[in-house]
């Protein structure tokens, strides 16, 4: 390891855990109380207080796990984990509601974030590109462009490295969090109306949600964000002129950081609702011949000029693989002017163009990212977002597929892979539900009589190849046509194919498809178990709990157990029932979430709806308390564990109606009940508890613990999480009982 490699390491390891440790002493008392806070010194209970501090909260929690997600790739890949960090940090910060606030215990972790994605230190850099290969290069899963390796000596030692990085990122998190948890906490106890209160800090917490959420779909940059969550903490710590400087200081400092490039140079930046995408010129000769896109600092796709003019001026670049032999092209030699094409994962045109060059009479294109397709719109070359004969639906393959009518000659599903999950509450990645042996089908069903379907894929695992192969196979009756096309200046990938015989032997006559034909019997290909909707994880190889998995939950439950420790938490003062619920929500709200992202598509909209949707039957449930006191806990916690066996027996074909408005509602009323109930059982039980912040504390300790579990899908499927929500409430309900006994 080259010296500076070694010194950053050491700094974001060495200097991360010092910080996390003297900010968790100041809460153990052990340190001065110089800079620090009461919460009555903002002036007391305040409708005020309660609204700005649960919309700062809510809103600083999405903004560090879309941007450290970002930044830090591997964390794209475990979004879930950053929150149950925020969770952790919150609910210790309820917990400590009647102890002083330093403020130093939220601005000194931010500063510290953005100093370790913002500082121009190429070692810093090469710290955090190497996270994915130590976490992520295990056989078992694959994380693009990471190679795979079984776990040899040397592979645990880099799982080791590469946890002794993340452990203080995921401490300076959680302590991020612990006085935003302080003032909530102690807003909701000082309350002379807890319903009252509770539904303010609901209400407002989706404020923070819709707030955040229009600033992604806005295209706008952190540095927006991050004059947002500055503007919200000034305002919170108004009447504290040392706090109100401190917190205006803090965030003027991160806003003048993040304006530095870390970018490679040439390119411009973009953030799409999804993913932050780098665009740079490709160049040849001198001449603009399309652009690079990077997602998340990791290549992702170009823009291509493949028109007849491009081809005829450049013939060097087309002497190993000709034009119409492309990866692009391929597809048209099976299926010769298309009447219709149908194109999943269209990108920024490469794909819409080649139809359209080969004589697509209509050619509709399906791309997630609404970015994507607006920078394809303007910068490719050849224009295909323009043509007449082109149709674009800004929309979840998988949602398009489950819910179009019209037949294609030609359906491409093109390079779908993604590099983020589709959430913040779940870990589902973008595509997963596209590659199921479902989705298949649905897309089967759109083939005309004489279609012909193709899956092209940049395999970099034999077992991607070989759970493709079987996906394809199961769904068709046959075994597909399996090619490897060769890249130059065009992308390589690997084709399966499938379609009548006849059409596909006459194309094969073709001795270069031959040679793509031998080309991918040479390569090594694994069977795989096949992905279904219930177990989605294209990109993981076996059901079980992959290493990097296992290693980032020891780490939050080491972060979680000396936090405890430090600040003087004892497990005999959690409040179980508490716990329990907590941890049952976190499981019903992913599994609710990931079958909604199967109804309507892994979309922002999808989830931003489904999050308000969860929290509109919280107020909704907070309402019938108050209106009807007498109401039993009893009667709800029932009302949770019926609601919740109807949707697991449920399959999720059964809501597949043609009408949208039929599909939401009986989807909605159907999938989110059990909320309403778990609802009115928290509240009432709050109410009995005299409002105490520990309980919301202990309830948010015990989503911490829900979040982990939810990897277990990896293990049991989706389907699984309902059953263990059931079990929890149920833990949960006999508690109460026993309580009152």
């Amino acid at each position: 390891m080259p010296f500076s490699v070694a010194l950053a390491f050491t700094a974001i390891a060495l200097g991360g855990t010092i910080l996390a440790a003297f900010l968790l002493r100041l809460y153990a008392g052990r340190e001065p109380m110089r800079g620090v806070l009461r919460p009555d010194d903002l002036g007391g209970y305040t409708r005020r207080g309660l609204i700005l501090s649960s919309v700062l909260s809510l809103f600083l929690e999405l903004m560090l796990i879309r941007w450290i997600s970002s930044e830090v790739r591997i964390f794209a890949y475990f979004k879930n984990f950053v929150l149950i960090a925020c969770f952790l940090g919150f609910g210790v910060g309820c917990y400590l509601c009647r102890r002083v606030i330093p403020v130093i215990a939220l601005i000194a972790p931010l500063l510290f974030f953005v100093l370790l994605i913002q500082l121009p230190w190429n070692a810093l850099r090469a710290v955090i590109a190497a996270l994915p290969v130590l976490l992520g290069a295990t056989s078992e899963m694959q994380i693009w462009g990471v190679g795979a390796m079984q776990m040899t000596p040397q592979a645990a030692s880099g799982l080791g490295l590469a946890a002794v990085v993340t452990l203080p990122i995921f401490a300076l998190l959680a302590v991020a969090f612990i006085p935003l948890g302080q003032l909530v906490g102690w807003y909701l106890e000082k309350a002379s109306n807890g319903i009252a209160a509770y539904s303010i800090n609901v209400a407002s917490s989706l404020a923070g949600i819709v707030l955040y959420t229009s600033l992604c779909f806005a295209s706008l940059p952190p540095i927006v964000w991050f004059s947002v969550a500055g503007a919200l903490a000034v305002a919170l710590f108004w009447r504290v002129p040392f706090a109100r400087w401190s917190f205006a200081a803090a965030f003027a400092a991160a806003v003048g950081l993040l304006l530095i490039n870390t970018s490679r140079p040439g390119a411009t930046v973009y953030w799409s609702p999804y993913q932050k995408l780098a665009l740079s010129p490709l160049r040849l000769d001198n001449e603009q011949c399309g652009f690079n896109l990077e997602t998340n600092s990791t290549w992702f796709q170009k823009i291509l000029d493949l028109s007849p003019s491009f081809v005829a001026r450049h013939p060097n670049l087309f002497r190993v693989v000709p034009a119409e032999m492309n990866s692009y092209n391929l597809p048209y030699r099976f299926e010769p002017n298309p009447g219709s094409v149908l194109i999943l994962g269209s990108g920024m045109g490469n794909d819409v163009a080649a139809a359209l060059r080969n004589g697509a009479g209509h050619v509709t294109a399906v791309e997630i990212d609404p970015l994507i397709v607006d920078l394809g719109r303007k910068l490719h070359p050849e224009h295909p977002y323009s043509s007449p004969r082109v149709t674009t639906h800004v929309d979840d393959a998988r949602s398009f597929v489950q819910n179009a009518s019209e037949r294609f000659d030609l359906i491409v599903f093109s390079l779908l892979d993604s590099h983020t999950t589709s959430s913040h509450f779940s870990n589902i990645r973008i595509d997963n539900y596209v590659y199921t042996v479902e989705a298949m089908r649905a897309a089967k069903r759109l083939l005309a009589p004489n279609g012909v379907f193709i899956v092209k894929f940049q395999v970099q695992r034999p077992w991607i190849a070989g759970r493709l192969h079987d996906v394809v196979a199961s769904v068709f009756g046959a075994e597909p046509l399996h090619l490897q096309t060769q890249g130059e200046y065009t992308s390589a990938g690997r084709f399966f194919i499938a379609g009548p015989a006849p059409k596909i032997a006459a194309a094969m006559a073709d001795p270069r498809l031959q040679a793509y034909a031998i080309a991918a019997s040479r390569l090594p290909m694994e069977h795989a178990g096949v992905t279904t909707d219930d177990w989605p994880y294209f990109y993981q190889r076996d059901r079980g709990l992959p290493a990097s998995v296992v290693t980032i939950s020891v780490l939050l439950l080491i972060v979680a157990l000396v936090a405890a420790r430090s600040i003087g938490i004892h497990v005999r003062s959690l409040r179980f029932e508490f716990f329990f619920l907590g941890a049952a929500f976190l499981l019903l709200e992913a599994q609710i979430i990931s079958k909604m992202a199967l109804l309507f598509g892994t979309t922002w909209v999808v989830n931003s709806i489904v999050i308000s949707v969860l929290l509109a039957l919280i107020l909704a449930a907070n309402a019938v308390a108050a209106k009807f006191p007498g109401i039993p806990v009893a009667g709800a916690y029932a009302g949770i564990l019926l609601t919740a066996l109807i949707g697991y027996a449920l399959p999720a074909e059964a809501l597949f109606f043609r009408s949208f408005a039929l599909r939401a509602t009986l989807a909605t009323l159907i999938l989110t009940m059990p909320v309403f109930f778990a609802g009115i059982v928290f509240i009432r039980r709050f109410a009995e508890s005299g409002f105490a912040a520990e309980a919301i504390g202990s309830n948010l300790l015990g989503s911490l613990v829900g979040g982990i579990a939810e990897s277990l899908s990896l293990t049991l499927g989706l389907s699984a999480l309902v059953l263990l929500a059931m079990l929890l409430y149920a833990a949960a309900w006999l508690i109460s009982i026993r309580q009152k006994l």
